[in-house]
């Protein structure tokens, strides 16, 4: 869509309409789809209208009735992650942007403004700039960061255990990633539930998203300027201290994008795969019979509901045919994941088992997929698996179609998840297991990583009173310096 073709703020002639095919066609008509608004309650019932309407990719409005094409094709949206020749994540190369279609205080703002960070930028830019959050990244103890999972997890867990009855949404998967980011990036101090509440608003689109975000920046800068003056061992100084040489502005935007869409998307991801497992009596029992191991129940909930349905945006740096459309210079994409996942063309059957198949868009793709999907990926692995073992006979407190949602255009949230169980004492959170994801479990639920891969265990801390820790090696098979020793005896 180009500004001669449309303008929704007026034209010089009154008469003129928009080109068949244009996401603009039909506004004040309602030929369009909105996906906001009473009409849009249900997105995914939107999302599979519009596929049936249009095919694979369709015309609908955003907030304030912006027009935006909707990809909703696996194979056309792996086209236009893939495809940078083509398409760009850079904003300013709408038209809508350009020609004051969306305004300053648009409720997607956040997402929709030019910012200096790696998502928006291209070529040696984009280059300098992921380079320098993997580089960061690779700095990341991952099996440190484990084991702080699993006793954040512990004492989560501890706050409600003795109870008997909890909201697993509230109490554990809204909270659990905040705490883990704000190790990673070394803010562990400015953990509290105004972060968390602000963390949740930012991308819903809401009249306080803007308010949201400017909390956040102001968190982030601080935490910017201080480990510009005295750098530590985490994330956010490591970020400063690439040789890529990021102003604090850069530091700042891109501390703000990791930490809104890792936190968003494994505060969902957990509630998805506990709703499941609670819901769902097959996918228990494969999960507590050991046909499917914890992370496998993750990427199974990564094809049935992604943590983020949509991605805002991607747009067309030429004229393109895309899925049957045809897409103008300028035109503004949303690159649609959950629907793309259910697409009918690669899945026909959604309630298949889709274990061992990571080809779900979860995480997008192409030079601007998620660098940090392997942190959410041990969050959610070893969050759920710690949670089920302390509390084995977790069951829903409710009858599942009591359960609701709130929707956004960014994703889909579950608002609750009311559980019970037998009450049990405390743990000591400092306590350090075998393996950050137990190997023996409790009850019937079965390790999250299978046992002929496990690696040895680490050692335990120094204590008062000795500890026992079991052996993972068979009885029967000697280790290799047992058969070393008796080797060199001649035994």
């Amino acid at each position: 869509m180009t500004p001669e073709s449309f303008s929704p703020t007026g034209t010089d002639d009154p008469m003129a309409t928009p080109p068949p095919g244009c996401p603009a066609h039909g506004i004040g008509s309602g030929e369009l789809r909105r996906l906001y608004g009473p009409e849009a309650e249900d997105l995914g019932a939107v999302y599979e209208k519009l596929r049936a309407e249009h095919g694979p990719v369709a015309p609908a409005l955003l907030h304030q009735d912006v027009p935006i094409w909707v990809v909703l094709g696996h194979a056309e949206n792996m086209h236009t992650v893939r495809t940078p020749s083509q398409f760009s994540r850079d904003t300013r190369l709408w038209s809508s942007m350009q020609d004051g279609t969306v305004k300053p205080d648009h409720p997607l703002m956040p997402h929709l403004a030019w910012q200096p960070i790696c998502c928006h930028a291209e070529g040696e830019e984009h280059l300098r700039l992921r380079g320098a959050v993997t580089g960061a990244m690779s700095t990341i103890d991952h099996r440190g960061i484990r084991r702080y999972i699993n006793r954040a997890t512990q004492d989560l867990v501890n706050q409600f255990c003795e109870e008997g009855r909890a909201d697993l949404v509230s109490r554990f998967a809204e909270r659990l990633p905040m705490i883990v980011l704000c190790e990673i990036l070394g803010m562990t101090h400015e953990y509290n539930d105004k972060l968390v509440q602000a963390a949740r608003d930012l991308p819903k689109g809401t009249e306080t998203a803007i308010a949201s975000n400017a909390y956040i920046m102001d968190v982030l800068m601080r935490l910017t300027a201080s480990r510009r003056a005295e750098p530590k061992d985490d994330f956010t100084s490591h970020l400063i201290n690439h040789p890529a040489r990021l102003s604090d502005e850069e530091v700042g935007q891109h501390l703000r994008v990791i930490l809104i869409i890792a936190y968003e998307t494994t505060a969902n991801l957990l509630a998805n795969v506990l709703r499941v497992v609670l819901t769902d009596p097959r996918f228990r029992a494969q999960l507590s019979g050991g046909q499917m191991t914890v992370p496998e129940a993750v990427e199974q909930s990564l094809w049935d509901e992604p943590p983020f349905s949509t991605l805002l945006g991607y747009f067309a740096k030429q004229e393109v045919e895309l899925g049957g459309q045809r897409i103008r210079k300028g035109d503004g994409l949303l690159v649609g994941l959950a629907p793309g996942n259910v697409d009918p063309r690669v899945r026909p059957d959604t309630k298949a088992n889709m274990q061992g198949n990571r080809s779900h868009l979860a995480f997008s793709g192409g030079p601007h997929e998620c660098p940090g999907q392997d942190i959410g990926r041990a969050i959610a692995d070893v969050g759920v698996d710690a949670l089920l073992t302390r509390l084995p006979d977790v069951e829903l407190a409710c009858e599942e179609h009591e359960l609701s949602w709130r929707a956004s255009i960014s994703n889909r949230h579950l608002v609750e998840l009311p559980v019970k169980f037998a009450p049990t004492p405390q743990q000591d959170v400092m306590a350090r297991p075998a393996h950050p994801v137990t190997a023996q479990r409790l009850g019937n639920w079965q390790s999250s990583m299978p046992k002929p891969q496990m690696a040895a265990p680490e050692p335990a801390a120094p204590s008062a009173e000795p500890t026992r820790t079991p052996t993972l090696e068979p009885v029967s098979r000697p280790g290799l310096f047992r058969r070393l020793l008796r080797w060199w005896r001649g035994d």
